[in-house]
């Protein structure tokens, strides 16, 4: 056993023992390598059953990993550019003044329609049509291009409908087809979650207290805009989740995924993984480095972003990890790559935590520690 592997695993067991964390998955390459794969807890709180290296756990946000690296590798084969008009994909998109957007502009999440209809439901996320429809039809917040901000939600239909429109296929069928397969994970990478495969996966548990009516007011009043891209009755929750519908539909702005699995796709972006590179090392050069840099609109935090990532990576200390790309989840999962080390990291969980990051970055530092003692 590796060191980083012993530090890990300890690290994971006790979380777990002290009741801080219910199941959990760490993986790690190097170099294209596997040189971490630890697990802990159990999969599912209530029959007891394990967690195992091939458990997938619903990731959020970790998912829009998937997301940007099938855009990414459609590019890389000329399927479209990042300047591409999504107009010339997606003609209904360009109403209200968004015909000048760009794939581009998706990518860094500054088309300008972050939010969802306020009335929108689970079923609603559930409904591809009607939610492309919703966003090709959305007044824009901002011009595009102009401004960025978490297209929380949107984020997943805008990629994802300009995957469909170009290629004539959903985006989950291209993600099996361009980055499951080749990486032989085809069991643990999904966005549409086969019914055959649910019984696998990990039942996430709220590690939050409900929030009463006067602390959901108090969150309204201080980031009005977070609540109007994702609406109270479909904000993050464990049981939305763990909605058959929910996982059964493609909604890209999340995924379903096994540590082990997410971060072979990093490992993939950063070098060849057992054959397999996913995109050039130029593609990588471009993905990579800062795209846009600013005031997040939705969240009004100063935030950097690569093309389809963000930039940088959870830690409990200070620390430079500009050269880091990935995507942590609401819920506390995280996956990410640096170009610097060659280390891809993925951390998955099921206490579902919705502002405690503090687990990721914790096995963040212990990774980077360990590896960076060799």
């Amino acid at each position: 056993m590796s060191d980083a592997q012993r530090q890990v695993q300890e690290a994971i067991d006790h979380l777990v023992e002290s009741g801080a964390e219910t199941g959990m998955q760490v993986a790690v390459y190097e170099h294209g390598t596997l040189v971490v794969d630890a697990v802990a807890g159990r999969a599912d709180p209530e029959t007891g059953r394990p967690v195992t290296t091939d458990t997938p756990f619903f990731s959020a946000s970790t998912g829009k990993s998937m997301t940007s690296t099938v855009a990414h590798i459609l590019a890389e084969r000329g399927v479209f550019t990042y300047e591409t008009p999504i107009v010339e994909v997606w003609p209904e998109s360009g109403a209200h003044g968004k015909q000048a957007a760009t794939i581009r502009h998706a990518l860094t999440h500054s088309v300008g329609v972050p939010g969802v209809p306020a009335d929108t439901t689970p079923e609603d996320l559930c409904d591809w049509r009607k939610m492309c429809a919703a966003i090709a039809d959305a007044e824009p917040w901002w011009e595009p291009g102009a401004k960025f901000g978490y297209h929380a939600l949107t984020y997943g239909y805008i990629i994802g409908e300009i995957v469909r429109r170009a290629t004539g296929k959903p985006i989950s069928q291209i993600l099996r087809e361009v980055v499951s397969e080749p990486l032989g994970v085809a069991d643990e990478l999904f966005f549409s979650v086969p019914r055959a495969a649910l019984g696998r996966l990990a039942r996430l548990e709220s590690g939050d207290e409900p929030m009463t009516d006067e602390q959901i007011k108090q969150f309204e009043e201080m980031m009005p805009l977070m609540f109007k891209a994702a609406p109270l009755a479909v904000q993050p929750s464990a049981d939305l989740y763990n909605r058959t519908d929910f996982l059964t539909a493609d909604v890209p702005s999340g995924g379903t995924v096994s540590a082990r699995a997410v971060a072979r796709l990093y490992a993939a972006l950063l070098g060849e993984v057992d054959g397999v590179r996913l995109v050039s090392p130029e593609r990588l050069r471009a993905l990579a480095a800062v795209a846009v840099e600013g005031t997040d609109q939705v969240f009004g935090n100063h935030a950097r972003m690569s093309l389809g990532y963000s930039l940088g990576r959870p830690s409990l200390n200070p620390s430079d990890s500009s050269t880091a790309f990935g995507w942590s989840g609401v819920g506390g999962s995280h996956a990410s790559a640096d170009t610097a080390t060659g280390i891809a990291l993925a951390v998955t969980k099921n206490r579902f935590t919705t502002t405690d990051f503090s687990t990721a970055a914790q096995i963040a530092d212990i990774v980077t520690n360990a590896l960076g003692e060799r």
